[in-house]
């Protein structure tokens, strides 16, 4: 998971990606999901989020 406050759900998960985070646990057998999430300062919590599997 990686977490965004006022950017977008697309900026974390592209972060996961560029920095390979999921790498350490590609020969995991289980399945893997990617999550971006962003919380508003304005709305006071989440904004957006997005599930890459």
């Amino acid at each position: 998971m990686e977490f965004k406050l006022d950017g977008t759900a697309e900026e974390a998960l592209q972060q996961i990606n560029d920095k390979q985070y999921a790498l350490p646990f590609a020969s995991d057998s289980r399945k893997l999901f990617k999550i971006g999430v962003n919380f508003s300062k304005e709305k006071r919590g989440i904004e957006g989020w997005i599930v890459e599997d």
